[in-house]
């Protein structure tokens, strides 16, 4: 079966990591992201990959505890180093050739940021992890994936998530909330969807990039997405 989509950018949360626990990295979903994207790559398929860092620190609610914004979202960053790193060893261990890029440089971890460089580990199928974010505060990692995504040509962001897509309302709260299948950018950022923040919204409304959100718990779900069966939901 013909793929839809030739080189991705998935997007994954820090909280994602959790699973179960209430902080930290759960060793059971490092085991899964690993095994769904070496499906992924064995298929063909190009990834890259953004990873949160709120399972860690999470730079917005630094305020709380009396550090300065810029500071704690640069700390925010050093979650999402921590966050690839880990992911990293478990690509690694199974089997697959990875590479982790820092948006700030660390030369003893990770390569710097250089366009081309990533592009060309894609082609020769390695993982790219990208981590620090966008190297600036103010940004979120939703943020970094689009520019990152639009960067290095991605034929689409996949966002996974712990629902199932878009809904008009938190499924979670309302048990009314009725589910997207497919949804424009301008409807999503007129209705203040916030599935991802509006800057990467509107970072991919403006190069028509489409979004999938999706559950990436669920086995199988990246490699139905990638051939091209309608699961979450479609935001183009």
């Amino acid at each position: 079966m013909p793929l839809q989509y030739q080189r991705i950018l998935l997007k994954l949360s820090g909280e994602s990591l959790m699973g179960d626990q209430s902080y930290g990295i759960s060793p059971q979903m490092l085991s899964h992201y690993a095994k769904e994207i070496k499906t992924l790559t064995d298929a063909g398929v190009q990834i890259a990959v953004v990873i949160g860092g709120g399972n860690i620190f999470r730079g917005l609610q630094a305020a709380e505890s009396g550090i300065e914004r810029v500071q704690g979202d640069y700390m925010g960053m050093m979650a999402t180093v921590i966050n690839g790193m880990a992911l990293q060893s478990a690509l690694e261990g199974v089997g697959l050739f990875t590479r982790l890029i820092s948006a700030i440089e660390m030369k003893q971890i990770a390569e710097p940021y250089i366009r081309r460089r990533a592009i060309r580990h894609l082609e020769k199928g390695r993982v790219v992890i990208f981590s620090a974010g966008t190297g600036s505060p103010y940004f979120t990692t939703d943020s970094a994936a689009a520019l990152r995504a639009n960067e290095i040509n991605a034929d689409v962001i996949l966002k996974g998530t712990r629902v199932d897509g878009i809904y008009s309302a938190d499924p979670e709260k309302d048990p009314n909330a009725v589910k997207f299948d497919h949804i424009s950018f301008a409807r999503v950022i007129s209705e203040g969807l916030g599935v991802m923040d509006m800057t990467a919204f509107t970072i991919c409304q403006e190069n028509n990039l489409p979004i999938v959100v999706f559950d990436i718990g669920k086995p199988e779900n990246l490699m139905r997405i990638v051939k091209g069966e309608q699961i979450g939901t479609l935001v183009k």
